[in-house]
């Protein structure tokens, strides 16, 4: 393997590695990351596991220590508010972007047929569907980000998602276990819907308000994943939340 090629696939390794032992609770937030301990548990040199120090340090899932060295940063919940409020905005200018420069009607085509999908599981709710549900929602989303075609965007909205919670389907998995939830699956679907025969129409303006609304759906799931404390520990990065339990 050329040496380039081995350094790009450490730092690869090292980033992708680290990101999973942040956000499954392998460290306390306020605590100092040692760079010996990770050399040893992700396998890796300390070059390219400082290139991971500073990429995570630029997600927000590390803070820098006045003296040098990093430490696991603490989310609370207006930092969970303010990232959904961010990633509405951005996926809002991406449907905007999505209905100005759409060529052809055939290019919903693959958001129709996964809106479609969504449709016979929210209309049959199960555990085991609105499993799949989450799945099929990930793709409806990463899919039409790419109708903006905007590879600037693409990348600032990677920004945002890396953050915990942030994601469009971070919660979903929660929403599987409550029957109760099965109404938001509905409501959101509308909005898929609604989406999608905006950006046909070439409706930037409506689309946009949509995607924002849509995104907006989180804040809400998360209220519910509160309710349910017990559940909130199997999703990635509920380690880092510190939220006060209600009295």
């Amino acid at each position: 393997m050329p040496r380039g090629n081995h350094a790009n696939s450490q730092t690869t390794k090292a980033t992708l590695g680290l990101r999973e032992l942040l956000l499954s609770g392998a460290f306390e937030p306020g605590e100092r990351v040692a760079e010996l301990r990770l050399v040893e548990e992700l396998g890796v040199s300390r070059t390219p596991l400082r290139i991971a120090l500073m990429t995570l340090e630029h997600e927000g899932l590390l803070e820098t220590l006045p003296g040098g060295g990093f430490v696991v940063r603490e989310f609370t919940r207006t930092d969970i508010d303010d990232a959904i409020e961010l990633r509405g905005v951005l996926e809002g200018t991406a449907a905007r972007l999505a209905a100005e420069r759409l060529e052809s009607d055939d290019e919903l085509e693959p958001l129709r047929e996964l809106c479609g999908e969504m449709e016979g599981i929210v209309r049959s709710p199960s555990i085991e569907a609105l499993m799949d549900y989450v799945e099929v929602n990930q793709e409806f989303h990463d899919h039409f980000r790419d109708l903006a075609k905007s590879p600037q965007l693409t990348r600032a909205l990677e920004h945002v998602l890396a953050l915990p919670f942030a994601p469009a389907s971070a919660l979903l998995r929660i929403h599987a276990a409550l029957p109760e939830s099965w109404e938001i699956f509905l409501v959101a679907q509308h909005q898929h819907l609604a989406l999608i025969d905006a950006i046909g129409r070439r409706e930037g303006a409506r689309a946009e308000a949509i995607a924002r609304e849509h995104a907006r759906i989180a804040r809400r799931n998360l209220d519910i994943a509160l309710e349910n404390r017990h559940l909130l520990e199997h999703v990635p990065g509920s380690m880092l939340l510190r939220i006060p339990a209600a009295r």
